[in-house]
């Protein structure tokens, strides 16, 4: 069986060959990274409706705590996947990737991580201030604080500024595996779809 794949890069005149077999994710790695990415997004995108829901109408607790209890499940799912990739080395990129855009892609997975890893943990302890708490679908969960108006703010406002970093990291990620996939062809999309 042949693992090597033959990719015709569009800026030189021989191809060069990816081993699909040494560099590609595993299973668990491709799974988590699809699922945290659909409930990343998804918050975000509840995020910015649910706060603009004005006090006082019905159903607005509703999106906030299905907004709470997701990302409960996505802050586990992220520990998880960092937990794989602290044990795990990823794939090895491609030879032919200049140095710098190697250096690149390195930095902004780092930044994913951390990005991803503060969110759920600030947007835990904002609600940990107020008198609501976190319910992971209707079932309370520990709070970290005390009802606390003005920490609540404090977590709540830079709950919102992580969440603006994280969409812009996300669309940069999003547009270099787009790049990978319809410019260099090289196979880096590729690892996380098999």
């Amino acid at each position: 069986m042949n693992t090597s794949t033959s990719v015709l890069h569009p800026f030189k005149k021989r191809p060069h060959v990816i081993s699909t077999k040494s560099h590609r994710y595993g299973p668990p790695a491709i799974v988590l990274h699809w699922i945290i990415a659909v409930l990343i997004i998804g918050m975000i995108l509840l995020g910015y409706y649910m706060t603009d829901i004005p006090k006082g109408t019905p159903g607005r607790a509703f999106y906030f705590n299905l907004h709470k209890s997701f990302g409960v499940m996505a802050g586990v799912l992220i520990l998880l996947r960092l937990l794989w990739r602290l044990t795990h080395r990823a794939p090895a990129l491609p030879g032919t990737m200049p140095r710098w855009e190697a250096s690149t892609a390195k930095w902004s997975h780092r930044l994913l991580y951390v990005f991803m890893v503060l969110q759920p943990t600030v947007g835990y302890l904002s609600s940990s201030f107020n008198k609501y708490g976190v319910k992971f679908f209707g079932i309370p969960l520990p709070q970290w604080g005390w009802e606390n108006p003005y920490l609540r703010d404090l977590f709540g406002d830079a709950h919102e500024v992580i969440g603006a970093i994280l969409a812009t990291l996300i669309v940069i990620h999003v547009l270099a595996a787009f790049k990978h996939l319809l410019i260099d062809r090289d196979g880096i999309f590729q690892r996380m779809l098999r």
